[in-house]
């Protein structure tokens, strides 16, 4: 099957073009959002191809995955196909909704052409939908190995765009979280973000957007991850760590409490816990590899990888005979 999707997410995308299909991404001249082709920092395989965006129109495709709103009307006007009219379509939805959230519509509401395809039973339930139809696909990652050392001391943090962003990723419980044991946040946007945050050198050290092999080799070597997202999607950092076999400290929010069972870190609503429990796994290293373990088995057993293409595979098998018919 030939599948077009345009490169938004780096790091779903990695674990879903791993399916047996042929993957073509839209490049434009200047690789912006809307043609940003490969990924230059993930490791992706030769099913995934470039195609100019200006070719679309004379190239042969099965389904195309969408996964923002504008992509409706850039797909209908690259390639001359409405999407789930002349081809079939899906709606990957990554995000939690905004706004006036237990109001929030979404923007495939009440259509019947095109299912949307949550990542999170939590963000299924929160998007008003109307009478589409929805369906869960969980997140599946590509697993990086049992990496996990936690010779240093020290917590991991990954977020991107974190001044920006700021309460939403939580942004704010870093300096108290600081105070517990020194972190390392990792992402994009992070660089000077201790200046930005009043936090001594010592207590925060940033590593700004490094490739996946080394960011998980980085990531492993710290005693512990943290989670601080308030309001997010479930990130697939978190579940990378797990798949490290990190133990995990995460605000109890959104998809967060599915995701972290007991036994395989702290999930909590409340500041000082967790802030207690960052320095509980920094001074007992041998708990923190027990958890971590733990940590890791869950993972793999919910976000394997091997189910998560197998659900894609069988709701992309679904759509195009249908379409056909």
């Amino acid at each position: 099957m030939r599948v077009l999707l345009w490169h938004v997410h780096g790091s779903w995308t990695t674990s879903f073009v791993q399916g047996d299909h042929e993957f073509l991404l839209p490049v434009t001249p200047g690789r912006d959002s809307d043609g940003l082709g490969r990924a230059r920092t993930w490791d992706w395989p030769a099913s995934v191809v470039e195609v100019p965006y200006g070719e679309l129109r004379e190239t042969d495709f099965d389904v195309v995955v969408l996964q923002r709103p504008h992509e409706l009307e850039l797909a209908e006007r690259w390639t001359g196909r409405r999407p789930g009219r002349d081809v079939p379509a899906v709606y990957v939805e990554h995000n939690t909704p905004g706004g006036e959230v237990p109001y929030t519509r979404h923007p495939l509401a009440d259509q019947d052409e095109i299912p949307i395809a949550h990542v999170t039973h939590f963000n299924r339930l929160f998007w008003d939908c109307g009478t589409a139809r929805t369906d869960v696909v969980e997140h599946g990652i590509v697993d990086p190995g049992h990496l996990y050392s936690g010779d240093w001391a020290r917590a991991a943090v990954v977020v991107n765009e974190p001044v920006r962003r700021g309460r939403a990723v939580g942004t704010d419980l870093l300096p108290d979280l600081a105070k517990a044991a020194a972190l390392d946040v990792f992402g994009m946007g992070v660089h000077g973000l201790d200046e930005a945050l009043g936090v001594p050198g010592d207590r925060m050290w940033t590593f700004e957007d490094l490739p996946q092999h080394r960011l998980h080799q980085e990531l492993a070597r710290r005693r512990v991850y943290v989670h601080t997202s308030r309001w997010t999607s479930l990130g697939l950092s978190l579940l990378e760590a797990m798949h490290l076999g990190m133990p995990v400290v995460a605000l109890a929010t959104t998809e967060a409490v599915a995701a972290v069972p007991p036994g395989a870190g702290v999930v909590s609503t409340r500041p000082e816990e967790l802030a207690a429990a960052v320095w509980r796994f920094v001074q007992d290293p041998s708990e923190a590899q027990v958890v971590g373990a733990a940590a890791r088995e869950a993972a793999l057993g919910r976000y394997g990888l091997g189910r998560f293409l197998a659900d894609w595979d069988a709701r992309l098998r679904a759509l195009v005979p249908a379409a056909v018919a």
